[in-house]
């Protein structure tokens, strides 16, 4: 069953996926032409087709440069980093069995961000030592394990006799956030000025700063995510009857469970590492997805994942042209707009129950 009560076909998921693969792809294509030297649609798409077949390297032209050095790099991280957020909304919701779980509500990006702070000022010496390449992994890396250990923290506080409560999930989380929001505070006291700035980036959120580096960390991040669903789809429908109905059915709850953690955990790690904090992305997507084709996993996480390649790089291209030459926070941007539209969506169906 969809979201409105209406009966799934395979049919009306491939329509409505190819339909939002279409749209994620026009967005994409009006996001890579916008900006201080305008690029009109047909352009874009001519010096795609020569970015990729080669065409006129010898003498590229100002749009194939404009686009190879800041606009494609940055909508392609866009587009990987909502995705992955909308992916590991959908995750989270199934593992809470609760729709307000979120990589951002419950902790897990601003674990990330703690991490990545703390690499910022403490590692800062440390950093100055290492490779380029090195020092360009390390940020995820601590992301990483700022979030993984945030989400083991949370998971574990919100169980209750072998069961986890969706109030203590939403407490714990509250309270992982201060926590951790009073270590990025701590460490911002302590920054110096040069390193300031940096630390209003991870903060706000932001992709001023993207490169192919970036685009090639989330990347890699995102492909682990995206090979390991199609082996995950059946026990996630599954997990959603309850756990103990899950493990009649066969499936290891808690090997499932860890699997899902350190998955949500690197790929959103990862995307604070690069993107600052982006909330709500990882929240709205899955209900619109789920409102479109219903709680069955087989579709909700590929339109869920689609819907957020396409909400971000749509927020992106308003935060870097709104009030340009100045980028509005890509963060709080999507809080702005998100925040609305989720207690639309709440009013809207008020009372409905919560089916994935």
């Amino acid at each position: 069953m969809s979201g409105d009560g209406l009966p799934w076909t395979r049919r009306h998921w491939r329509a409505t996926v190819t339909v939002a693969m279409l749209a994620v792809f026009g967005v994409a294509i009006l996001s890579i032409g916008a900006g201080a030297v305008p690029i009109e649609p047909g352009r874009v798409v001519v010096a795609l087709w020569q970015l990729l077949t080669g065409a006129g390297s010898a003498e590229p032209s100002q749009d194939v440069v404009i686009l190879r050095e800041i606009r494609l790099p940055r909508v392609l991280l866009a587009a990987l980093a909502g995705g992955a957020l909308a992916t590991c909304g959908v995750l989270m919701q199934a593992f809470f069995r609760n729709p307000l779980a979120d990589p951002a509500l419950i902790g897990v990006a601003t674990g990330g961000a703690l991490g990545a702070v703390a690499v910022i000022v403490l590692g800062a010496g440390v950093l100055s030592g290492l490779t380029a390449a090195l020092s360009e992994i390390a940020l995820p890396v601590a992301a990483f394990f700022g979030s993984l250990v945030t989400t083991i923290a949370i998971y574990l506080l919100s169980r209750r006799e072998g069961v986890v409560d969706a109030t203590g999930m939403l407490l714990a989380g509250i309270a992982v956030n201060a926590i951790a929001g009073a270590g990025i505070g701590l460490l911002t006291f302590l920054a110096t000025d040069s390193q300031l700035r940096n630390l209003t980036f991870w903060s706000l959120g932001s992709l001023s700063a993207a490169g192919w580096g970036h685009v090639h960390v989330v990347a890699v991040a995102s492909l682990i995510l995206l090979v390991a669903l199609p082996f995950l789809v059946k026990s996630l429908n599954a997990l959603l009857l309850g756990d103990s109905e899950a493990r009649h059915l066969g499936v290891d709850v808690e090997r499932l469970k860890i699997t899902l953690l350190i998955l949500t955990s690197l790929s959103a790690g990862t995307v604070v590492a690069t993107c600052g904090v982006v909330g709500f992305v990882g929240l709205i997507a899955p209900h619109f997805a789920r409102l479109l084709v219903g709680p069955d996993h087989r579709a909700q996480l590929p339109l869920a994942t689609l819907i957020g390649a396409g909400l971000m790089c749509f927020a992106d291209t308003i935060a870097r042209t709104a009030v340009a030459p100045a980028e509005l926070p890509l963060g709080v941007l999507t809080a702005l707009a998100g925040g609305p539209l989720f207690l639309w969506m709440l009013s809207r169906r008020r009372g409905a129950a919560f089916h994935a």
